[in-house]
């Protein structure tokens, strides 16, 4: 269905819908709030997630419970050093030879054909595996044989990744990481979270019965034409300009620590993801415009991973979270 056909959604509907999906995830996972908000966050605004965190934290069962809970097909890909590209986007096939003797091909395709797509541990493939997503995640298609097949919709990849000092792992290319609206953390859990956690899945009851959906694919879509209708002010789009501008080191408003540890800034598509993820936390609030403050909110996981840092960064031990974190407290709301 076209945007432009699909029946008007309020914004206090929006929110309900959105605080009872958050609910549903909730109930699979323990804690890992901010997690759960940044990857309904790109679900609706037509994004893509990429967590990161130590491995049996919960990212690949979080993507489960949030395509349960919208009712939504999802296929997992295990990403492993001997992955093809094939594997992912799918190959045409040779079958038996047809009457006049002629082999007859099929395109089979691959798991990336679903609503929701878990890249577990994308960043234990090689690079040239890694780039088989590419046209996927920007143009919603894929190309095999010289034909171009369009994706479901709605299309949503959520990439789960190891910390990559940890053995095994290559960096994700610079272009795969642009890719991704929000790059989002899995923090290891407090004491209280361990133990429910413990308590939850070795007892008696370890699996619980699945949830039911609370949205569909449809409701998805309402809610992303919600999104891009919310109303943003030439001052709010101007400071998430200013500040992607201010993480150049090569701009006039770079500060100190841009200039000495940051080598490559934030593409255009930065400036995008805070526009539109601020759209989305506005509306989670309860509010229809985008103000600064949301725009200050999601800049952490919406500039971290757009960040090439230098290896001055790297020696120092100095984070692309310190670095988005300074400059946004650094940027003055509003040019004198």
């Amino acid at each position: 269905m076209a945007s432009d056909e699909l029946e008007p959604l309020e914004p206090e509907e929006f929110r309900r819908v959105a605080t009872a999906i958050e609910e549903a995830v909730g109930r699979s996972i323990i804690g890992q709030r901010d997690a759960v908000r940044g990857a309904l966050i790109c679900l609706v605004a037509g994004g893509h997630a990429l967590l990161e965190g130590v491995p049996g934290l919960g990212k690949t069962t979080m993507a489960r419970a949030l395509a349960a809970a919208l009712d939504l097909e999802p296929k997992r890909i295990q990403f492993t050093p001997d992955l093809m590209p094939a594997d992912i986007t799918g190959t045409t096939v040779a079958l038996q030879s047809g009457a006049g003797g002629e082999a007859l091909l099929r395109f089979e395709p691959g798991p990336v054909f679903a609503n929701v797509v878990i890249a577990d541990e994308i960043n234990r493939a090689a690079p040239r595996t890694q780039s088989a997503l590419l046209e996927a995640m920007q143009e919603r298609t894929v190309t095999t044989a010289n034909t171009t097949r369009q994706l479901p919709d709605p299309f949503f990849v959520l990439a789960t990744q190891n910390p990559v000092e940890m053995y095994g792992t290559y960096p994700l290319p610079e272009a795969e990481r642009d890719r991704f609206l929000l790059k989002l953390r899995f923090e290891f859990p407090p004491v209280g979270e361990l133990n429910t956690m413990v308590e939850r899945t070795t007892g008696v009851a370890a699996e619980p019965p699945p949830e039911a959906a609370v949205a569909d694919g449809a409701m998805v879509a309402r809610m992303g034409a919600l999104v891009r209708a919310v109303p943003a002010a030439h001052h709010v789009i101007d400071y998430a300009s200013r500040l992607v501008l201010s993480l150049h080191p090569d701009s006039p408003d770079a500060g100190d620590g841009v200039r000495r540890f940051v080598r490559l800034g934030p593409s255009p598509r930065g400036a995008q993801a805070l526009a539109l993820a601020g759209r989305v936390a506005a509306l989670m609030d309860g509010r229809y415009s985008l103000a600064i403050d949301d725009v200050r909110a999601v800049a952490l996981p919406s500039l971290r991973h757009r960040l090439v840092l230098s290896i001055d960064a790297e020696r120092q031990d100095v984070s692309a979270d310190e670095i988005v974190s300074e400059a946004v407290e650094a940027l003055p709301r509003e040019l004198s």
